[in-house]
């Protein structure tokens, strides 16, 4: 906006330069496996307008019925196609990740992270050794938003981690917990990287966009299907509060969550509640 209405007045701009602004967008878009045909794009830079206009408004140098952003239809977001992936299809991508790649440890780890606890990418590259509880086996996760949470993971899991932050030079309570073979800091990088080496060992992962976020679909999905609504909400981490009044009730502690990993993983659990624990109180 700055660099294609800059020389105007923010009441000067109508509604059909940003639509102009938004077509030009949309055909420069980065095309991506995933893409839209620039959808997306379009979505974003009428947040973005809305998002300047609605602090002109607040700061009184227009009225909010002035403001062309706002006059500018948002694309509606389309459906996403991600699905859960089948137990076959987890079986392979797990088999390719674990040969030919240049820290095959790192990018199974990786993997089983977020198989367990689907977190996103941001939670995982945030994660640091004091984040790490091996006693109870817990990770305390940062991610969108400043939320926190802890979140179960397998005793193995956490051995696992805490073994492989140390020896690749994890000492302060504030380093990184997923470190490069050489000690330095996990980044997004390894991400792509990872996904694209699949991609080329198994056609259909790169053919259908496949990332780490269907990972957490996946494991989503499953929680969901076996322990209800309730629970994948906290196994997600979400927190928002949309929805009818008797959402409020629909909530999961802890121990339901490790309850599910056990279940998900058929390993035993510090925290999770045994079936007879589940019952009712008289």
């Amino acid at each position: 906006m700055a660099a294609a209405l800059g020389d105007r007045r923010i009441d000067a701009v109508r509604a059909s330069d940003l639509e102009a602004l938004m077509r030009e967008a949309a055909a420069g878009a980065r095309p991506r496996r995933n893409s839209r045909n620039g959808r997306h794009t379009c979505e974003h830079l009428i947040a973005a307008a809305r998002a300047f206009y609605n602090r002109a408004i607040a700061d009184g140098y227009l009225a909010a019925a002035d403001s062309p952003a706002h006059r500018v239809r948002k694309p509606r977001r389309l459906p996403n196609t991600r699905r859960a992936l089948t137990p076959d299809e987890v079986s392979d991508i797990n088999a390719a990740a674990r040969s030919r790649g240049n820290d095959i440890v790192l990018d199974a780890l990786l993997l089983r992270l977020h198989t367990e606890t689907a977190c996103r990418r941001g939670g995982a590259l945030a994660l640091r050794l004091v984040d790490l509880d091996t006693e109870h086996a817990l990770i305390r996760l940062v991610e969108k938003g400043g939320t926190q949470r802890w979140q179960p993971i397998t005793p193995m899991l956490a051995s696992r981690l805490d073994d492989h932050a140390r020896v690749r030079g994890a000492v302060a309570p504030s380093d990184a917990l997923l470190r490069y073979r050489n000690g330095r800091p996990a980044t997004y990088r390894r991400y792509d990287l990872l996904w694209k080496r699949i991609g080329r060992q198994l056609p259909w992962v790169a053919a259908q966009g496949i990332t780490t976020h269907w990972r957490r679909h996946t494991t989503l999905t499953w929680v969901e299907r076996h322990f209800g609504y309730g629970v994948a909400r906290a196994y997600a981490g979400h927190t928002d509060r949309r929805g009818p009044a008797t959402t409020t009730y629909i909530k999961a502690d802890l121990h339901a969550v490790a309850t599910a990993l056990a279940a998900l993983t058929g390993q035993p659990r510090p925290l999770a509640v045994v079936e007879s624990e589940q019952r009712f109180p008289a």
